[in-house]
């Protein structure tokens, strides 16, 4: 009899411990950054996207500005009383969210998910398993589905540019500063068989002024330029110092990316690899 008791004590555990898990709510999730909007669309049941940030359904900046659209969105600067007002169980943030917010949504209760390795594809592909765990076993299931279908594509790609020669690139910037190593344009390079000239002859690291006249002398193939008008971006540069004086700008020697691929932390930044490789290496995408 004994047996028995136990057996049914264990069962009626069972039971309310499966009621605990039915109970609790389904979490709704606000997004504070594009990088984690990217994220989270990738992820989530859509009852459980709250709200996404003020730029998730701005082009220029995120590579799901479409399906953002759909969703409610954080005001520009959203304070901790405009995130809270969406309810949320989980708030999506970056190391580089302002500390006051970050600090005010944990003193009302709502745990905060800070992203801070966001350089690598690695990182981006770490970053859909973290987000992924808080979500659940369906959201799990996705993100190795994402991972694998990431991980193919790149290898396709590396199979696509095996044996080319890197295509000596700069991406300049109207705000003064020019993309050096540690930063989402070398990883660009990095895959799309490219060498970032920024770095490898300027020596910069991060987003620093460019070298000025030390530029002159650089071989550069190509200029990457961002937007949906090549033309109208090289013509910019063509009268902005001191890239105005370098050859391949004046012989409109540029290819263009879209402008939320030079800044993509996500998954999707593969899309960026993608597009310059093919615009640097058009014979080798050429069907044979």
């Amino acid at each position: 009899m004994s047996h028995i008791r136990k057996y049914i004590l264990f069962s009626l555990s069972a039971v309310w411990a499966l009621g605990e898990v039915c109970a609790q709510p389904a979490p709704r999730v606000v997004s504070q950054t594009v990088g984690s909007d990217e994220l989270l669309l990738a992820l989530a049941e859509p009852s459980q996207v709250a709200a996404l940030s003020e730029l998730a359904n701005n082009p220029n900046y995120s590579a799901v500005a479409a399906q953002a659209a759909a969703f409610p969105r954080l005001p520009p600067g959203g304070d901790a009383e405009s995130v809270l007002r969406h309810r949320p169980t989980l708030v999506l943030c970056a190391d580089y969210s302002r500390t006051e917010l970050v600090t005010q949504l944990r003193r009302a209760g709502v745990p905060v998910l800070i992203f801070d390795r966001y350089a690598t594809l690695d990182d981006a592909f770490a970053n859909l398993r973290r987000l992924a765990r808080e979500l659940g076993p369906a959201a799990e299931k996705r993100a190795d589905t994402l991972i694998a279908e990431g991980r193919a594509r790149v290898q396709r790609l590396k199979t696509a540019l095996a044996g080319v020669t890197p295509k000596r690139v700069i991406a300049p910037s109207t705000y003064g500063v020019m993309a050096g190593d540690r930063t989402t344009f070398q990883d660009l390079c990095d895959y799309a068989g490219a060498t970032n000239l920024g770095a490898s002859l300027g020596g910069l690291h991060g987003h620093q002024p460019p070298p000025g006249e030390k530029m002159l002398t650089w071989p550069i193939d190509a200029v990457v330029l961002d937007g949906a008008d090549l033309p109208a971006a090289l013509a910019v540069f063509k009268k902005l110092p001191p890239y105005a004086y370098l050859a391949a700008v004046r012989e409109g020697r540029a290819v263009r990316v879209e402008s939320y691929q030079l800044s993509c932390v996500s998954h999707h930044r593969i899309d960026g690899y993608e597009q310059l490789a093919r615009a640097l290496h058009p014979e080798a995408f050429t069907a044979k």
